[in-house]
């Protein structure tokens, strides 16, 4: 009896596990890109600092779709793709998932310094110049914010998957009249998303809008140790917004019935 039982243990064992496997293979995944304000450092709250992403998951049923959050500190639209970053998505990106992005806050900065070399020429053009990166110390072409944004887009459309842009999260720089600026790659992100035709969350807005009504005085409890970063409140704050946007977006996408009820 033993000689019987003991291979058909192993026979079960492995129909578990190839089911459990083939389970998880046919889950959609929620791709989530970008800057620290998605996920900061290591993504384990270092510095107490923390980004949205690193709470999304909280958010949605992960019994039926998986979350990955693939941002990293530092990295601006420019710097996710010549780190090999998006390639890596890509290899594995399929038909029903979807990829959320969020870039911006890195973008402003000078395009071939020695400490970053991180920066993309300002608006939706599709221009581009020659420079040497003393970072990766090799030749290379830097497009237009724009222009990488696009990229994201379109090659997450071509694999079937679906593409949703945010707005930046908004920094701590409150005005004296007690108003927040919108950020210039607010407004970029939303055209890019129009001409593309991926869905938008407006997410600078709709966070300036919550900041705004809290006040200075309360927010400055989420900035720890700058007017960029979170901690780890501010980022569940965020998060928590970000899937509000998400529950705006036209019924047409169905992320948002993996969504905790």
């Amino acid at each position: 009896m033993k000689t019987k039982f003991f291979p058909i243990s192993l026979l079960i064992l492995f129909s578990v596990l190839c089911f459990s496997f083939t389970r998880q293979a046919d889950k959609p995944t929620l791709y989530i890109i970008g800057d620290s304000t998605v996920k900061n450092g290591t993504g384990m709250g270092s510095d107490s600092l923390w980004g949205w992403g690193s709470f999304m998951n909280t958010h949605f049923d992960t019994l039926k779709i998986n979350v990955q959050n693939h941002a990293i500190g530092g990295r601006s639209s420019r710097t996710f793709l010549t780190d090999g970053r998006w390639d890596k998505i890509l290899s594995t990106l399929k038909k029903g998932d979807y990829v959320i992005m969020q870039f911006g806050h890195n973008d402003g900065g000078p395009l071939d310094d020695t400490s970053r070399a991180r920066g993309t020429i300002p608006g939706m053009g599709n221009d581009s110049t020659e420079i040497f990166n003393p970072i990766r110390k090799v030749k290379e072409t830097v497009y237009s914010y724009g222009w990488y944004m696009r990229k994201y887009v379109n090659e997450t459309k071509a694999k079937g998957a679906t593409a949703i842009i945010c707005s930046p999260v908004p920094r701590n720089t409150f005005e004296t009249d007690g108003t927040i600026k919108k950020d210039k790659y607010a407004a970029w992100a939303k055209d890019i998303a129009t001409e593309t035709g991926a869905y938008f969350i407006p997410l600078n807005d709709l966070v300036i809008k919550n900041y705004q009504k809290a006040g200075a005085n309360a927010v400055k409890n989420y900035f720890p140790t700058d007017h960029t970063h979170t901690n780890r409140e501010g980022a569940k704050l965020n998060a928590k917004i970000v899937v509000q946007g998400v529950k705006q977006l036209p019924s047409s996408c169905k992320l948002k019935n993996y969504i905790k009820k």
